[in-house]
């Protein structure tokens, strides 16, 4: 299943941050993705939005890994918590870290879950909540916590519940962004 994508053109402004912070020219990023530079360049000026293809591409050039010292000290405090949460790249939702918490609601062994998209996973509420973060300022400088409410979903690989959520945009030492998501409270709210 892939990720909507509301707002294509905010992957040309993730695109040209993550060449600014790792001082990579157009071209490269143009040779790597397997357009031209004028394409690249255009997508960063916002002139262009990316099509589909042009899409998943630049997801997987700036999908979060856990590079750093800092980095690698932010999953291990989310594999140490003892509240429910996880860490996942926000591109692409492929998980990078969880709690014990959360992996009692793992259907399988949590060691075959990292570096998998969680999307498929997704209920309708957190698709929803998905939808709307263009709007909520989520992909601004200092994005604000986002509070959803979730209902369960039918996924194989992780149970969500109804729930309260809470989700928190980090930035990696990499330029990249993670999503650490946190489960308030378990239930409908009143």
């Amino acid at each position: 299943m892939a990720i909507p994508c509301r707002d294509p053109a905010r992957l040309g402004r993730s695109l040209r941050s993550w060449r600014a912070l790792r001082r990579v020219k157009q071209s490269h990023v143009a040779e790597l993705l397997g357009v031209t530079q004028t394409t690249v360049s255009r997508w960063e000026s916002g002139q262009l939005a990316p099509d589909p293809d042009g899409q998943r591409a630049i997801r997987r050039l700036l999908q979060a890994r856990l590079d750093s010292a800092a980095d690698f000290q932010l999953a291990r405090m989310v594999r140490h918590s003892t509240a429910a949460v996880h860490l996942v790249c926000d591109l692409t939702h492929r998980l990078l870290a969880l709690s014990p918490a959360r992996e009692r609601y793992c259907r399988v062994p949590a060691t075959d879950l990292i570096g998998t998209s969680l999307w498929p996973c997704a209920s309708p509420g957190i698709i929803a909540a998905e939808a709307r973060l263009s709007e909520l300022g989520w992909f601004e400088p200092a994005a604000p916590a986002v509070e959803l409410q979730t209902g369960a979903n039918d996924a194989a690989l992780i149970e969500i519940q109804d729930s309260r959520l809470r989700w928190v945009r980090f930035q990696l030492s990499d330029g990249s962004f993670v999503r650490l998501a946190e489960t308030l409270a378990y239930g409908r709210a009143a």
